[in-house]
């Protein structure tokens, strides 16, 4: 797949050695297209005509992915938001807080990002999740974000805040399904730890 991307870039070249640099450098082909403009041109090889194709087709998977879960009934297409999940944030280099709100019949209404962090911290304000899920009226709502780092495991933070978001929620009649850590290739769910 890498190959046939960077063919449409570098017509009449040969592509392998690009690729088996990229691949060398970023790990796997979701990786690559997640990379940051600037890491993928100092591969040898790699000029603007090849990250905007890369670019082309990360936006295209994260289209494909958002598809599959936004006015569906979220709860029961859970592998689908997981994929989501995994396709827009599993890759970033920075920590990446999301809320998915939800309709009466738990159908996504919004997707958004909340916040944006460094490596390993991402500032949540609980009132300001709470707020915007009473401004789209939104009835339920599920949290995510991801760890740069691969390891889904939460920190003392982490369950802290989801736990004030948790408080608020119930005060105001709104259903917190879940709170997802996205790692590189796995996450964790605070429902299914018995986190909320």
């Amino acid at each position: 797949m890498l190959e046939l991307v960077l063919f449409r870039a570098i017509p009449r070249q040969d592509v392998k050695p690009i690729a088996h640099d990229l691949l060398a450098e970023f790990g796997n082909f979701n990786a690559v297209i997640s990379a940051p403009h600037d890491q993928l041109s100092r591969v040898r090889g790699v000029g603007p005509s090849v990250v905007c194709e890369l670019k082309v087709v990360e936006a295209a998977a994260h289209r494909l992915a958002r598809s599959r879960v936004i006015h569906r009934p979220v709860v029961s297409s859970w592998d689908s938001l997981i994929d989501y999940c995994h396709t827009t944030m599993a890759h970033r280099d920075i920590e990446q807080f999301r809320a998915f709100f939800l309709d009466t019949k738990n159908a996504l209404i919004a997707d958004e990002e909340q916040a944006r962090g460094t490596v390993n911290h991402v500032p949540v304000y609980p009132r300001e999740v709470v707020k915007r899920a009473l401004q789209l009226n939104a009835s339920a709502l599920i949290l995510v974000h991801n760890h740069p780092s691969g390891d889904p495991t939460p920190s003392s933070t982490d369950i802290s805040v989801t736990r004030q978001i948790q408080n608020a929620c119930e005060v105001l009649g709104l259903t917190l399904h879940d709170h997802v850590i996205i790692g590189k290739s796995c996450e964790i769910s605070f429902r299914a730890e018995g986190l909320i």
